[in-house]
């Protein structure tokens, strides 16, 4: 459990570096499970997250090493476990451990996977991938387990984009004879981080980035080093509450146009923002305008991890703004606390509407979610008065240090756990 303090009415001003992607690390992690080698990996922010995987692939046989931002993983000794129910139920990229231990074992179990409530997640696209390269299912209400005499090449074709089934599909198709093409992939840049570690470890896969992924098998070395991308919704955070609280923050270590969507709905918001090869600087009085319409889509839509962030900092946006949720059925919960605040929002079903108030106020509020309990942080910054947060380690999840980031460039935020 984690509380918030949070005191608003402070702008923001500085640079600040943004951590490794969390959505790019655990699938990285993941992946070191399918080859008997020894990975150095950099830039892993510190996460409950990265350390619950870390404690996974313990739990396998793997020799783990963690310092500050660089974790070496010897998984030359792994060997087939049932992972730990307490451990899968942190976490919904558990799921990922299904194609690994699959490639490396030919046999895999889980217990169902946690994480945010965002509504129904359902495995269904995992599960219809590893069967179609040869795996047998065997399912419970509280488990799944996969065996497999020997993984085919194969053509996967998903009905539609799924990020963590096209992570499977390419982590159990490195232990695959024959090519393996998977076609509607999801095309998100930590799809492309994925294919670079597993083009490191070995695997002649190209195509991530686009929406057909093919692989042609792997030939095994003993020994990779590999950079995590930066975290594009860590990024986003930052400037979304630059915009809301106004200021001028640049954001360092980072790819501009990973968030070219977010960075043009905020320039729409009257914010001036300027790129360079790996920074972002964002400049805003506080006075911003509606955006007008967002909707949520895959990669490279507008990124339902940062809609809650940018529903946030549009509270106090002259105008009405209308936020359309396409991905996940329970991302609009935060909303319920961002009203709190005083926050004007009408949710009906997938949608959410917001009509800019001339300020917000401190409030009791509770995180939901991961985005969500970020999205309450910006909007405690912009209040007046206090506002505190409890939240069950959601933020912590995502985020290295949030609380340290946002006091640097002049926030007044506390976090104690």
């Amino acid at each position: 459990m984690g509380i918030w303090k949070i005191r608003g009415g402070n702008r923001l001003y500085g640079d600040t570096y943004i951590q490794g992607a969390k959505n790019a690390v655990l699938p990285v992690l993941s992946g070191t499970l399918v080859s008997g080698c020894v990975t150095k990996l950099t830039n892993v922010p510190q996460l409950r997250d990265v350390d619950n995987t870390l404690k996974i692939l313990s739990c396998l046989g793997c020799k783990v090493e963690q310092s500050e931002h660089t974790v070496i993983v010897d998984s030359r000794e792994a060997r087939f476990a049932p992972i730990p129910k307490e451990l899968m139920a942190q976490m919904r990229s558990s799921v990922l451990f299904l194609g690994a231990m699959l490639a490396r074992f030919g046999t895999a179990e889980v217990s169902m996977p946690g994480g945010c409530m965002l509504g129904p997640r359902p495995v269904d696209l995992h599960l219809k991938a590893l069967e179609t390269l040869g795996a047998e299912l065997i399912l419970s209400e509280e488990s799944i387990a996969c065996r497999s005499s020997g993984l085919r090449g194969c053509r996967i074709v998903f009905p539609t984009p799924s990020v963590g089934a096209t992570e499977n599909a390419m982590l159990a198709a490195c232990g695959a004879v024959g090519v393996t093409v998977i076609e509607n992939a999801a095309k998100e840049p930590e799809i492309v981080d994925l294919q670079e570690y597993l083009k490191a470890l070995g695997a002649d896969i190209s195509g991530a980035g686009t929406d057909v992924i093919v692989m042609r098998g792997m030939r095994p070395v003993f020994y990779v080093e590999h950079e995590i991308v930066p975290d594009r919704i860590a990024a986003a955070t930052v400037l979304c509450a630059a915009a809301a609280c106004g200021g001028d923050v640049t954001v360092r270590r980072t790819v501009p146009a990973h968030i070219g969507p977010v960075t043009d709905a905020l320039e729409r918001m009257g914010c001036a923002v300027t790129k360079g090869a790996d920074f972002i600087r964002l400049v805003s009085d506080g006075r911003l305008v509606s955006p007008g319409q967002i909707e949520t889509q895959p990669y490279p839509g507008f990124p339902t991890d940062a809609q809650p962030l940018l529903l946030a900092a549009c509270l106090r946006a002259e105008g009405e703004t209308t936020f359309r949720e396409t991905i996940f059925s329970g991302r609009l919960r935060h909303t319920r606390q961002l009203q709190k605040l005083g926050g004007s929002i009408q949710v009906d079903d997938h949608t959410a509407v917001v009509t800019g108030v001339a300020e917000l106020n401190g409030a009791a509020v509770q995180a939901t979610d991961l985005r969500g309990g970020a999205a309450l942080v910006i909007a405690g910054l912009a209040a007046r008065g206090e506002t505190l947060l409890v939240d069950s380690d959601h933020i912590t999840r995502g985020y290295e240090r949030l609380d340290e980031c946002l006091r640097a460039l002049g926030g007044d935020v506390t976090y104690t756990d």
